[in-house]
């Protein structure tokens, strides 16, 4: 999943950053304790590759630069996934403002990769979303080339919506495709069919 950088002043997506507990997963704002965790999992060409704001290499630096934005939450909210069984750091998600509105946003560090985390945290990110703020659409977007990612934005019921471009640090330029989701579609959703 790619978040753009451009990023609104919109109260109306203001959202408080409570701790999430899925089935196997806690979600929680970012820390300085999982600073070496973040590191390892983020310094990865083929994650940062896939996002548009990540830098490769990925170090401390960037790693402590991310945890002062994430505290900002100026541009939306932010989330560490960590297991719920251990409290091992798997990736973040959130949910960004764009001028789109708001967008949803995930990673996961490759060790992690085809396990359903990301899609556990998006239903949830999803969920909050809807919940706690009035929007009538959310968006998403991937990669082209990011067959996981659309995998996740389907099982989460978005619909696709067309394609842009992306400047992604890593990667230059690049195609994604957008997917929104509306209030009366994830409604009748709210179960979660697992496709």
């Amino acid at each position: 999943m790619v978040a753009e950088a451009e990023d609104t002043d919109d109260e109306s997506y203001a959202i408080d950053c409570p701790v999430l507990a899925t089935e196997r997963l806690v979600m929680r704002a970012p820390r300085e304790s999982d600073l070496e965790q973040l590191v390892a999992l983020a310094d990865n060409r083929h994650v940062a590759e896939m996002l548009a704001r990540m830098p490769h290499p990925y170090g401390e630096a960037e790693a402590r630069a991310f945890l002062a934005m994430a505290s900002s939450r100026r541009a939306g909210i932010v989330y560490a996934l960590t297991l719920a069984g251990t409290g091992t750091f798997v990736g973040c998600a959130g949910l960004n403002t764009t001028d789109r509105g708001l967008e949803l946003g995930y990673w996961i560090g490759e060790p992690y990769w085809k396990r359903g985390y990301a899609t556990e945290a998006a239903h949830a990110l999803v969920d909050l979303a809807f919940q706690k703020t009035s929007i009538q659409v959310l968006h998403a977007s991937t990669r082209v080339i990011n067959p996981a990612s659309r995998r996740v934005i389907h099982k989460c019921g978005f619909q696709y919506a067309g394609q842009g471009m992306l400047n992604s640090i890593v990667a230059g330029q690049v195609p994604v495709e957008r997917y929104r989701l509306d209030r009366k579609t994830w409604a009748s959703l709210r179960n979660w069919v697992h496709f």
